[in-house]
């Protein structure tokens, strides 16, 4: 599947699927026109061995759980099984995929238009290893071909004539220019050097203002949460009342109002607004006297004796005022003295899946519009849990979510598991939930339409006359 320009799947590289009467089992028939780049067929076992690949316990990657609503695709991720022919995944025929379920799941199409489950070309994986990325190496079946990557400089598209939908493609070359600094960012628009900016954290906030005055700046809500996240792990987070404490003493609403300003709502659930027929359950609330009544039971009254505590967060301006602004609330609310550390990208993302920091500045973009693409990440074991966490009680709610048909009982299971991380044990603090920005000609630019997943494929991207 891929994704179109509303953010929603359509048939990709598979023309056609059929789903069995009990919700559990597709069948995938692929286009026979797919083309790799180099011109091999893209057939049912390219998808077979790439998802075994995403699932083989050697390949530790992060987002396997997305494929665990496969029968035994868990099973053989954990390492409890090693044959992988077990796995409800089965090539029926060169051109023709069969997927079978654990139990019905609502967004597995959506699941099915992520990039974990987009297939790789394993004999161009095999034959170079970690240099199978590389522009004049990698084998790619998508729109574009990656003609050229400078790092800190410009990505170079070309459009690909072997992609099957090659002839809606409007564009013939694409330079993406990896900016880091707003200013710089926007400057490169104004002066013409640049046609879009896609990004949020991209906008100069001091002029976020002025610019929501002008017709090319594009805004829009979309399913996501900036939020900050404890390690349970090292004192003294591992107690649920100072985690709450801190929570209740962050006013929200000052964060929205002062630092991002672009009509952002304050959060209070993990969940965002917007998923149909799902009602987010409320968090904490601001509180700074239950907050510091909390943080005196828990043995650190006015903050006396609590440590010098970390926050993470990566080398962008918004990042470093809202971390700013939370150091002052809690050495003002409850006497807790903040250090703040940036970093650059790679290296916060490393201490954040190494549990190296106290409390770290994170954000979420739901990967399609279901309760469960937010709520799964804190799951035990979870690759995106990232917190130290675990509750058998929250596992068990998820778990009943996922086995149940009746969409309101499913809702209620999630209600009460988002309750248990955003209330009961917090660890976790939503802080607001963010909106998408796009700074661009509309009488120019066409093919860019807001939607809740805040995706806009180049693919549907076009130059108007």
């Amino acid at each position: 599947m891929r994704l179109n320009a509303k953010g929603r799947p359509e048939p990709g590289v598979a023309e056609r699927f059929t789903l069995s009467e009990d919700g559990r089992i597709y069948t995938f028939y692929l286009r026979e026109n797919a083309r790799w780049s180099n011109g091999d067929p893209v057939t049912a076992s390219d998808f077979f061995n790439s998802w075994e690949r995403v699932l083989n316990p050697k390949t530790a990657a992060e987002y396997a759980y997305q494929l665990h609503y496969i029968e035994n695709a868990k099973a053989y991720n954990e390492g409890k099984i090693t044959d992988f022919s077990k796995v409800g995944i089965k090539v029926l025929q060169p051109y023709v995929l069969e997927v079978r379920l654990t139990h019905p799941t609502p967004f597995f199409l959506d699941l099915c238009a992520f990039v974990t489950t987009f297939p790789v070309h394993l004999p161009t994986v095999k034959r170079y290893g970690e240099e199978w990325l590389k522009p004049e190496k990698i084998v790619t079946n998508g729109a574009f071909l990656l003609k050229e990557w400078r790092l800190n400089d410009r990505i170079w598209l070309d459009k690909n004539p072997t992609y099957w939908d090659a002839s809606a493609v409007s564009l013939k070359t694409v330079e993406v220019l990896p900016i880091t600094n707003p200013n710089t960012a926007f400057n490169f628009y104004y002066t013409g050097g640049v046609d879009l900016i896609m990004d949020k954290s991209l906008v100069p906030l001091g002029l976020v203002t002025q610019l929501q005055a002008r017709p090319d700046f594009h805004t829009a809500p979309y399913l996501g949460n900036f939020f900050f996240r404890f390690n349970v792990t090292r004192k003294p987070f591992q107690d649920a009342r100072v985690r709450k404490a801190i929570s209740m003493a962050i006013n929200k609403s000052l964060i929205v109002n002062k630092i991002t300003r672009s009509k952002e709502l304050p959060a209070e659930s993990f969940v965002p607004p917007g998923i149909q027929g799902y009602q987010p359950y409320g968090g904490t609330g601001y509180h700074p006297e239950k907050a510091r009544a909390l943080l005196a039971e828990a043995g650190y009254p006015g903050g006396k004796g609590f440590p010098l505590v970390d926050y993470l967060m990566n080398e962008t301006p918004l990042s470093e005022m809202i971390g700013v602004e939370i150091k002052e609330m809690l050495d003002k609310e409850l006497g807790i003295k903040l250090a703040l550390r940036k970093q650059e990208w790679k290296v916060y993302l490393s201490a954040l899946a190494n549990l190296e920091f106290d409390l770290a500045r994170s954000n979420w973009v739901g990967d399609y519009a279901d309760p469960n693409t937010f709520l799964d990440m804190f799951i035990t074991g979870g690759g995106n849990n990232r917190t130290g966490w675990s509750h058998p009680e929250y596992d068990r709610l998820l778990n009943q979510a996922a086995q149940e048909l009746n969409t309101e009982k499913r809702f209620e299971f999630f209600r009460a598991a988002e309750r248990i991380v955003v209330e009961e044990e917090a660890p976790i603090c939503p802080l607001y939930f963010p909106v998408g920005i796009q700074i661009y000609d509309a009488e120019k630019w066409g093919g860019i339409e807001a939607n809740v997943l805040d995706e806009h494929p180049i693919r549907s991207i076009y130059r108007k006359k």
